[in-house]
C-alpha cells in the first residue's frame, strides 16, 4: 500500500504555495463569491410541509456591513451557483433582518469591500481609456484647422478635463478604501441586533420570552455561551415546528461557534450530535442544509471529524449529492461540508472511498451545476491525498476536464498533476503517465476546432502552464516531445484561429515581448522611416538578464536560462520548420507577418540564449535558403521574399536597440545621459546653428508667430526646430529679439497673467507646450544675449509673484492663487515648475532665481502641510546636481532646500524625496575620487544614509534599495561603507545592503569588526541555505506563471520593479568576492561539508527534509563557483561531475532542475565555464566572450532520461478498509443476491437498462426487501467499491424506503449482526 502523502512531501513547497494561489484565484476569481458568502435563509411558510415558494437561494447581507475579522470557516468556498428558482415565483421574502446570520455578514463585508475595489478600479480603467481617447482626438484636432474644430476642441478638452477630475477623485476614494479595510471595525451590540433580530449573544428562546424588554440589551459579558447553546439546542429539541424556525435557530447556532471560537472544543456531541442527526434526516431541503452548516462550524480538528463521522454522516452526505439540482442548497452545503475536512490538518485521511466516489460522479456529470467545484475539491485531494482519488477513479474526469477545456482554472488541474509528476512514489500512483497530454488533443484535431475558441484558450493555458515548470517538460519528453511535435504540426491546418493562438502560445511560453511597432508591421505598414525606429529604444526595452556594475556585480535571470532550454527542445521539435512552412502557406497576410516577426524573434533570441555551435546552426534556415537558391523552384519568390522580410526586421531591431546582447551596454548609456538637456539627446534638431539671415526671416514668418497671436495657429513643431537650431546662434538670437516679436510673443505666451499658456487644457497633445517652454529657456542660457533678455523679461517676475502668493512670509496673498490645487491639475500651470527645474540646470538660471528670491520661498513653501501636491512639483522637477558641482551662496541654498523636503513631517514628502536621489546616487562617476569627493553622487549618499534612521520603515526600505543599486560601482560602494551605516533597526530589510559591503575589503574589515561575519556565516550553514532554496523557487515559479502583481497603492507606484526570476544576493557569493573571504571560507570548512552533501545524498528521493537540503548546498556551491575567486574551490573538489550527475540521473525533476541552473552560475566564471566544457557541456556567451550563464549538454535527450515504474493497481493502493468492503458479499437470501447482481450490472452500460427495468419490477413485486439494513449496507459496499454514474446512484438509493436510513442514523433497527464498517459506510 503507498503511503499516504501529505503537502509536505511532495516537490517542493514552491509548488505547494503555487497550487494555493490557484486554488484562492479560481475561489475568488471565477466563482464570484468568497470563502463564506452564503447563509441560508429559512423558507417561507406558504409552501407545503413548510417549504418556500419564493425560492431557497442563498441570501446575503445588507452593502456596507462590517464585523470584527473572523477566522475563515473551514470548509469555505464559492461558486457562482445560485438557486435557478430565484426569479421564477415573484412570492414576497422573508425578512432579511431576521434571519441573517454573523458569519453572512462579515463574509459579506470582505466581499463588499473587495467589489468596492473592483468597481473603483473598473472606474478608473474606464476613465483613463476616455482620457487616451480624448488626448488622441485632440492631437489630430491639432493638424487641422484652428477655426473649423474650435468648438469640437472645445468639447473634448471639457470631456478631457472632467475625466481627469474623475481619476483624480476615484483614486482618492480608492486609497481611503484600501485604508478603510485595513482598520479592524468592531460591531456595536445594537448593530449586531438588528441584523439578527435580536442580541447576538442571546438565544431566540429568551428573545420570544422577553418580547417586551424595551429593545434593552445585555452586557455580554455576563451572558454564558455555553448557557446559550444549551437553550439553542433545547429550543431545537421541539418537533413539529415550520422549518423557518429550526433554520433560525440553527443561523444563531453558527453565530455563535462564529463569536467564541473555541466553544466548539467543548461541545458535548451526545446531546449535540443527536440535535445535528435531527436536522440531517428532515424532509426539508433548507433544514438539511442548515444542519450541513451547523456540522461544518463545529468541526475543530481531526478528532472531531472522527466523532462526527460516527453520526453516518457519509451515508448523509451520498444522499445528498445523489439529489436532484433542484436541490441544490442543500447538495451545496454537502459539499462544502466534505470540503471542511481539507482544512483540518490531516483531515484528507477522515474522507472516506464512498463519499469520493460521490464526488467524481458528480465531476463526471457534465450536466451538474456543481461540476467545476467538485474537479476543484477532487484536485485539492489529489494534491493532500493521492492515492485516495485514484482509487475512487477520480482521474478520468480530471482528465476529461482538462482536455475538454470547459474548466476555467486549469491551471490549478494542472498543479495538481505536476505536484505528483515530481517524486518517483507520485509517478507510480499514475496508471498512464500521460494525463497533461490531453489538453494537447483538441489542437491536433481541425474539425473539431471551430465553435471552440474559449476552449482553445483555455487549453492553450494549460499548456503554457506545464511548459513552465520542470516537471511539465519530462512529461512531455516522453516518446521523444511527441505532445510538443504535434502541436508544432497543427500549424499546418488550415486554421486560422488556432494558427494564431499556437503563435500567441509561442510568444508566451519563449517570453518574447512584441515591440511596440508590431501591430504596424502587421498592418502591412513599412518600418523603414527614421521616426519610427528611433522611437523603439524605451518601448522593446526590458529588464536584462545582468546588472553590470563597475566591480562586475552582476545576477543571473533564471527565467532566460530556463528560455533557452524550452527553445533549444522546440527547435528540436522543428519549430523552425513549422514557421517556415506556415510563411510559405499561409494566405492570410496578418499570420504570415506574424510567424515571419516570431521567426526572427526566436533568431535572435537563439543568437543570445544558445551556444555559438547550435545557434550558428540554425542561423542559417537550410530549408529556407535552399528554396531561396534555386531560381528554378516553384517557390523560389516566396522563399526570397520570407527572408528579405526577416532580414528587414532583424534589421530594424538592430537600428532600435532593441537586441538583447546590447541590454546591459543600454543600460550604461541610459545612466550615462541622464540629466542631459533634451535638446542635447539623440534628437537633434533639423535646422542647423549656422543659417543665414535670410533663410532665418523666411522661417520665423513661416512659423506664423510674426502674423497672429492666437497660438492654436503657430506651427509649433518648427518652433521647436528654432529654438534647438537656430536661436542657439548669438547672432541670430539677437535678429529674433531686436528686429522681429518673434520671442517677444513667445515669452508673453508662457507669461502667468497673460492666461494664455497658464489656462491651456493639461492634456497629452498640450504637453508639448510645457517642452518647448523648457527647451526655449536652456537655449537662452546658453548665450549672454540670452540671459540678459530672460533676467528682463517678465516671465520669471511673474512666476515669482505667483510663487509670493503661496509664501506666507511674501505678504502676497490671492483669492484665486495662480498654483491653486485645481488649476495644476486641470491647466498647463504646473508645467512653470518644469522652466523651473530647466532654469536649474545652469548657473545663469540659478543665479535668476536668487534675483527674484524663488529659493527663499521654495524654502517656505517646503513647510506647508497641506500642499504636498505643489511640494512634489517643486523638488521633483528641480535639478539639483549643479548645486553640489558649484557650491555658490545661491547654489547652496538650493541644495539645502532639498533637505528640507527629506525632513519634512509629511510621509509622502520623505517618500517622494528619498525616491528622487536615485537619479543622483546612480550618475556615471565623473574623475577620480578626490576631485568628486562633493560631487552630486556622494551628496545623495550622505542623505539616503541618513533616511537609513527615518521613524517610518517605508522610507528607510525605499533608501537602501537605492544604496544596494548605487552600490552596484566600486567606488560608491567603498564611499558607503565609510559611511558606516548601522542597520541592525532595519532587520531583514538592511540584509541585502549588508552583504554588498562584502563586495570589497573595506566593507569586509567593517563588518569584521561588528563581528556580523561569523554570525551570519553560521546563520546560513544552519539553516538560511534552506529558506534561499524557497526564495529562489517561488521567485522563479512567480516569474514563469507571468502574474500581474496587484498594486498596494494606485499613487505611489515602487522605486523598482519586482524582480522575479533573478537570483537573490547569497552570502557565500558576496563572500568569496575577496581574498579575505576566501580565506574564511576555506578555514571554516563549510564548503566541503557542501560538497558531502550533494556527495552523500543526490539520489534522495523520499525525504523531503534532505532533498531541501541538498538543494540548498546546491545553490550555495553554484554561487561561490560563479566567482572567479571561488573557482578554485569547485575545481579542487570533483563537484562539478556530481552536479551532472545529478541533472541526469536525479529522480526528483526540481532536483534535476536546480543543478541545471547551479551549473549556469558555475559557467558564469572563466574557471567554471573551462570544467563544464571539460564535461562536454556549452554555454553562451556575448560578443566579448564572457559567459552569460546558459549552458547545455551535450545531448538534450541526456537532460530529460528518467526511469519509469511500472504504475500501481487500484488494488495495491486502496486503503484496507476499501478492500475489506470489497471482499465482503454476504448473500442472505436468492431475491437479495439477484438485487445486488442488478446493482452491479448498473455499472455497465450495456445491461444498465435490463437492470434497470428488473429492479424496479422487483420493488414493485416485493417492497419490504427494500426495507433490510443489512441489503441496505452492502449494497453500499458496491456503491463504494464500483464506478457508477450520478443518475445511477440516485436511481439505486431511491430503491429503498425513505425511513431506511433513519433507522440507520439513529440506530434504531434491531439487526445489529453486521458491525459498521471502519470506512465511510
Amino acid at each position: 500500500m503507498a503511503p499516504t502523502t501529505t503537502p509536505d512531501t511532495l516537490a517542493t513547497p514552491t509548488q505547494n504555495n503555487l497550487f494555493r494561489h490557484a486554488r484562492s484565484e479560481f475561489i475568488e476569481e471565477k466563482f464570484g463569491l468568497s470563502d463564506e458568502a452564503t447563509g441560508l435563509c429559512p423558507p417561507g411558510r406558504n409552501g407545503k410541509d413548510g417549504r418556500s415558494l419564493s425560492n431557497t437561494s442563498i441570501i446575503l447581507g445588507p452593502r456596507g456591513t462590517s464585523l470584527a475579522p473572523l477566522a475563515p470557516a473551514p470548509g469555505s468556498f464559492s461558486s457562482d451557483l445560485r438557486n435557478t428558482n430565484v426569479t421564477r415565483i415573484p412570492a414576497a421574502r422573508p425578512d432579511l433582518n431576521a434571519y441573517m446570520s454573523r458569519d453572512d455578514v462579515h463574509s459579506y463585508d470582505n466581499n463588499a469591500t473587495e467589489r468596492k475595489l473592483a468597481e473603483y478600479r473598473e472606474k478608473i480603467n474606464k476613465e483613463i481609456k476616455i482620457k487616451i481617447g480624448s488626448e488622441n482626438l485632440l492631437e489630430a484636432l491639432i493638424s487641422k484647422s484652428a477655426k473649423q474644430t474650435k468648438d469640437q476642441r472645445l468639447r473634448v478638452e471639457s470631456e478631457l478635463s472632467s475625466s481627469n477630475r474623475k481619476i483624480a477623485e476615484l483614486r482618492l476614494q480608492l486609497e481611503e478604501e484600501i485604508e478603510r479595510a485595513k482598520r479592524p471595525t468592531t460591531p456595536t451590540q445594537r448593530r449586531l441586533s438588528n441584523l439578527f433580530g435580536g442580541s447576538p449573544l442571546r438565544s431566540p428562546l429568551r428573545i420570544q420570552e422577553n418580547p417586551d424588554d424595551g429593545g434593552q440589551e445585555i452586557d455580554p459579558e455576563t451572558e454564558s455561551p455555553t448557557y446559550i447553546l444549551a437553550e439553542i439546542l433545547q429550543a431545537l429539541e421541539v418537533e413539529g415546528e415550520q422549518s423557518d424556525y429550526y433554520v433560525e435557530r440553527a443561523n444563531s447556532l453558527v453565530e455563535l461557534f462564529k463569536r467564541y471560537t473555541t466553544l466548539k472544543y467543548d461541545l458535548a456531541w451526545s446531546i449535540f450530535g443527536l440535535r445535528v442527526q435531527t436536522m440531517l434526516l428532515s424532509d426539508s431541503r433548507e433544514v438539511v442544509a442548515a444542519g450541513y452548516r451547523v456540522t461544518r462550524h463545529a468541526i475543530a480538528d481531526r478528532k472531531s471529524l472522527q466523532i462526527i463521522r460516527g453520526l453516518h454522516t457519509d451515508e448523509l452526505v451520498m444522499l445528498s449529492l445523489v439529489k436532484e439540482s433542484k436541490a441544490t442548497i442543500e447538495r451545496e452545503q454537502a459539499l462544502k461540508f466534505i470540503r471542511a475536512f481539507l482544512d483540518v490538518t490531516d483531515g484528507v485521511s477522515e474522507l472516506s472511498n464512498a463519499v469520493v466516489r460521490t464526488v467524481v460522479s458528480v465531476a463526471e456529470h457534465y450536466e451538474d451545476r456543481l461540476r467545476n467545484i467538485a474537479i476543484l475539491t477532487l484536485t485539492e485531494i489529489l494534491v493532500r491525498h493521492p492515492s485516495l482519488v485514484i482509487t475512487a477513479g477520480g482521474i478520468a474526469p480530471l482528465t476529461d476536464a482538462l482536455g475538454e477545456g470547459t474548466y476555467s482554472a486549469s491551471e490549478s488541474l494542472v498543479s495538481a498533476f505536476l505536484c505528483m509528476a515530481d517524486s518517483p512514489q507520485q509517478r507510480k500512483l499514475l496508471t498512464s503517465g500521460q494525463e497533461l497530454e490531453a489538453a494537447f488533443a483538441p489542437f491536433t484535431d481541425p474539425l473539431g476546432v471551430h465553435g471552440h475558441e474559449e476552449r482553445l484558450k483555455v487549453n492553450a493555458r494549460s499548456i503554457a502552464a506545464i511548459l513552465r515548470t520542470w516537471p511539465g517538460l519530462f512529461t512531455l519528453a516522453k516518446k521523444g516531445f511527441a505532445p510538443l511535435r504535434s502541436l508544432l504540426l497543427s500549424l499546418s491546418h488550415p486554421v486560422h484561429f488556432a494558427r494564431d493562438l499556437v503563435l500567441d502560445l509561442l510568444y508566451d511560453v519563449l517570453h518574447i515581448k512584441p515591440p511596440s511597432w508590431t501591430s504596424s508591421f502587421l498592418a502591412g505598414r513599412r518600418l523603414t522611416t527614421y521616426g519610427r525606429v528611433t522611437n523603439l529604444k524605451g518601448d522593446s526595452s526590458e529588464p536584462g538578464s545582468i546588472s553590470r556594475g563597475e566591480h562586475g556585480t552582476h545576477r543571473v535571470n533564471l527565467v532566460e536560462h530556463y528560455t533557452a532550454l524550452v527553445l533549444a527542445i522546440l527547435i528540436r521539435c522543428g519549430l523552425l520548420k513549422a514557421l517556415s512552412d506556415l510563411v510559405e502557406e499561409a494566405s492570410d497576410i496578418s499570420l504570415k507577418r506574424k510567424a515571419t516577426l516570431l521567426l526572427g524573434e526566436v533568431l535572435k533570441l537563439a543568437n543570445h540564449s544558445l551556444p555559438s555551435a547550435v545557434s550558428a546552426e540554425i542561423q542559417r534556415l537550410p530549408t529556407l535558403f535552399d528554396s531561396a537558391s534555386q531560381e528554378d523552384a516553384g517557390d523560389h519568390w516566396i522563399a526570397t521574399s520570407l527572408v528579405y522580410q526577416i532580414d528587414s526586421v532583424n534589421r530594424t531591431l538592430h537600428r532600435s536597440g532593441a537586441g538583447r546582447k546590447s541590454l546591459a551596454a543600454s543600460a550604461l548609456t541610459n545612466q550615462e545621459n541622464t540629466g542631459m538637456p533634451r535638446s542635447m539627446d539623440l534628437a537633434r534638431s533639423k535646422l542647423s546653428i549656422d543659417m543665414d539671415e535670410i533663410q532665418f526671416r523666411s522661417l520665423l514668418v513661416e512659423s506664423q508667430v510674426l502674423n497672429s497671436v492666437n497660438y492654436l495657429k503657430w506651427k509649433w513643431d518648427l518652433i521647436n526646430d528654432l529654438i534647438e537650431g537656430p536661436l542657439l546662434n548669438p547672432k541670430r538670437l539677437d535678429e529674433a529679439i531686436k528686429a522681429t516679436k518673434f520671442l517677444k510673443r513667445l515669452i508673453g505666451f508662457y507669461r502667468p497673467f497673460k492666461y494664455r499658456f497658464s489656462d491651456a487644457r493639461n492634456t497629452k497633445p498640450n504637453q508639448r507646450y510645457v517642452r518647448i517652454g523648457c527647451s526655449l529657456l536652456r537655449s537662452l542660457l546658453q548665450t549672454a544675449e540670452g540671459v540678459q533678455y530672460l533676467s528682463e523679461s517678465k516671465l520669471l517676475r511673474q512666476l515669482a509673484e505667483c510663487l509670493a502668493q503661496l509664501d506666507r512670509m511674501s505678504g502676497l496673498t490671492s483669492m484665486a492663487p495662480h498654483f491653486s490645487p485645481q488649476r495644476l491639475s486641470e491647466t498647463l500651470t504646473s508645467g512653470y515648475f518644469a522652466m523651473l527645474g530647466a532654469l536649474s540646470t545652469d548657473p545663469q538660471g540659478l543665479l535668476i532665481m536668487g534675483r527674484w528670491r524663488m529659493i527663499n520661498m521654495f524654502y517656505h513653501i517646503i513647510d506647508l502641510k497641506d500642499r504636498d501636491d505643489l511640494i512634489q512639483l517643486l523638488l521633483g522637477n528641480a535639478d539639483f546636481s549643479l548645486c553640489r558641482k558649484s557650491p555658490t551662496s545661491h547654489l547652496i541654498k538650493g541644495s539645502n532646500f532639498y533637505l528640507e523636503g527629506t525632513r519634512s513631517s509629511l510621509r509622502t514628502i520623505r517618500v517622494f524625496s528619498t525616491k528622487l536621489l536615485r537619479k543622483y546616487a546612480t550618475t556615471e562617476p565623473v574623475g577620480d575620487s578626490q576631485s568628486t569627493a562633493s560631487s552630486v553622487a556622494y551628496w545623495a549618499i550622505r542623505l539616503l544614509v541618513t533616511q537609513l534612521y527615518d521613524p517610518q520603515m517605508e522610507v528607510s526600505e525605499v533608501a537602501v534599495q537605492i544604496l544596494e543599486e548605487a552600490c552596484n560601482r566600486m567606488q560608491y560602494l567603498e564611499y558607503v561603507v565609510k559611511c558606516r551605516p548601522a542597520l541592525d533597526h532595519l532587520g531583514e530589510i538592511g540584509a541585502p545592503l549588508l552583504l554588498r559591503f562584502l563586495s570589497t575589503s573595506l566593507g569586509y574589515q567593517y563588518l569584521d569588526g561588528l563581528d556580523y561575519i561569523t554570525q551570519e556565516m553560521d546563520d546560513w550553514f544552519l539553516g538560511r541555505n534552506e529558506k534561499y532554496v524557497i526564495l529562489v523557487e517561488a521567485s522563479l515559479n512567480r516569474a514563469l506563471s507571468n502574474q500581474t502583481e496587484r498594486p498596494k497603492s494606485t499613487v505611489e507606484e515602487p522605486i523598482q520593479p519586482p524582480d522575479f526570476g533573478m537570483v537573490p544576493p547569497h552570502f557565500y557569493r558576496e563572500l568569496t568576492r575577496t581574498s579575505e573571504g576566501c580565506k574564511l571560507l576555506k578555514e571554516s570548512g563549510h564548503f566541503g561539508e557542501f560538497v558531502s552533501t550533494i556527495k552523500d545524498f543526490w539520489s534522495e528521493d523520499g525525504d523531503p527534509e534532505t532533498i531541501l537540503k541538498v538543494k540548498g548546498c546546491l545553490w550555495a556551491v553554484g554561487n561561490i563557483g560563479s566567482m572567479e575567486l571561488g573557482a578554485p574551490f569547485i575545481e579542487d573538489s570533483d563537484v562539478v561531475s556530481w552536479i551532472i550527475k545529478i541533472t541526469e540521473e536525479s529522480q526528483i525533476i526540481t532536483m534535476r532542475g536546480t543543478a541545471f541552473f547551479v551549473l549556469g552560475l558555475i559557467s558564469r566564471s572563466l574557471h567554471g565555464m573551462e570544467i563544464l566544457v571539460e564535461h562536454g557541456w556549452d554555454a553562451a556567451t556575448d560578443h566579448s566572450g564572457r559567459s552569460l550563464g546558459y549552458c547545455l549538454p551535450p545531448v538534450l535527450e541526456n537532460l530529460f532520461t528518467i526511469t519509469t515504474q511500472p504504475p500501481l493497481q487500484r488494488e495495491s493502493i486502496a486503503p484496507a478498509s476499501f478492500q475489506k468492503n470489497k471482499a465482503k458479499g454476504e448473500d442472505v437470501n436468492p431475491v437479495q443476491t439477484r438485487i445486488l447482481s442488478l446493482v452491479i450490472d448498473l455499472g455497465n452500460t450495456v445491461l444498465t437498462k435490463r437492470a434497470a427495468a428488473e429492479l424496479h419490477s422487483i420493488r414493485l413485486k416485493t417492497p419490504a426487501v427494500f426495507s433490510s439494513v443489512p441489503l441496505f449496507r452492502m449494497i453500499m459496499s458496491i456503491l463504494e467499491c464500483h464506478t457508477f454514474r450520478l443518475p445511477v446512484r440516485r436511481f439505486v438509493i431511491d430503491l429503498f424506503d425513505k425511513d431506511l436510513l433513519r433507522q440507520i442514523v439513529l440506530e434504531e433497527e434491531s439487526d445489529e449482526e453486521s458491525e459498521p464498517s471502519d470506512s465511510a459506510l
